[in-house]
């Protein structure tokens, strides 16, 4: 029995290593050509082994193909812009270790109240997690700012959505979007996340200029920031349900500040490795007006929204190129 069916297991590889060299044959090539490349003593025992894998590849995409694994990491690769460029891993492996001091002895963020500039400046580029409370409360944002406003501007502006795919950032995390257009295009009730809906998390990157003075006409620069600290032509937007952002560094230029203004949202942070022995995770929950300062290039962090509810938060970067830490 075993050898009948590897019998029949040989003769249909058989087969497709035929249907392999016909299809060779039929590109005006020749057999004697292919055996040359991959046996030939000319070529060497590299190149045959160059010819075997590329066969197996070939044969295992046929396989991958008529499953969902294909699809799957085919989508994966399409919602992450840059591929390359966002290189998480060699980002990792190539940033400088920390010298531990931003997180000894923390274990809560500092929070705040009524913040004023001078008393947020004892604490702004220390790369301490800072909390301000309901210091975005005033902000006509926190109103206006919905799916479905940001739906409306970016089809009434020229370039908006090139401007995301080209020269920003689209940011799906665990949805299943590939661009902003497939978020703009769900469901109503997907939208609202009904019972038995996929739920979704997404953010993306606002560089357009009309886009981002649009935007700024409802909420102005944190009035607690340092005057001279500068703040870059590109602003996020973050929106959805359930699970948030994963655990991760940020790779940006500058720190970092989150308005919450729509719903509530839990983050989760963590020192790197290289403190683990003298620094412990934390976490805190973020309400709605609330200002949110983390030194995301240090901290590792993640974030979920609370059960039931939609979050809405926007975030920029603040301070100079380089920041001085204590």
């Amino acid at each position: 029995m075993c050898n009948t069916n590897k019998q029949k297991y040989c003769n249909s590889i058989n087969k497709k290593f035929m249907k392999l060299n016909l299809d060779y044959i039929s590109c005006g090539l020749l057999s004697q050509d292919l055996e040359r490349k991959c046996f030939g003593s000319s070529i060497g025992y590299l190149s045959a082994n160059i010819c075997f894998t590329l066969l197996f590849m070939f044969m295992l995409a046929l396989i991958l193909y008529h499953t969902e694994s294909l699809y799957t990491l085919f989508n994966y690769i399409l919602g992450v812009r840059c591929f390359i460029k966002n290189n998480y891993f060699l980002w990792e492996a190539t940033r400088p270790l920390s010298n531990c001091d931003f997180c000894t002895n923390v274990s809560s963020p500092i929070i705040l109240y009524n913040v004023t500039s001078s008393e947020f400046v004892p604490y702004a580029f220390t790369s301490k997690p800072v909390l301000a409370k309901q210091a975005f409360l005033h902000w006509p944002a926190r109103d206006i700012f919905s799916l479905k406003y940001f739906e409306q501007l970016y089809n009434s502006v020229e370039n908006a959505f090139k401007s995301v795919d080209e020269e920003c950032q689209f940011l799906h995390f665990k949805s299943d979007f590939i661009s902003l257009r497939d978020v703009f295009s769900m469901t109503e009730e997907r939208m609202k996340n009904y019972p038995n809906e996929k739920s979704w998390y997404v953010g993306w990157g606002n560089c357009h200029p009309s886009i981002l003075q649009e935007m700024r006409k409802y909420y102005p620069k944190p009035h607690f920031l340092p005057d001279d600290c500068e703040i870059p032509s590109k602003e996020y937007v973050f929106m959805g349900y359930d699970d948030g952002a994963t655990m991760h560094l940020d790779f940006i230029n500058r720190l970092m500040w989150q308005a919450q203004l729509r719903g509530s949202k839990i983050w989760y942070l963590r020192p790197p490795p290289e403190c683990h022995h003298i620094c412990k995770p934390l976490s805190f929950l973020a309400e709605s007006g609330d200002a949110v300062l983390v030194d995301t290039r240090v901290w590792y962090h993640a974030t979920t929204i609370s059960h039931g509810q939609f979050s809405l938060s926007i975030q920029s970067e603040y301070g100079l190129l380089e920041i001085p830490r204590d």
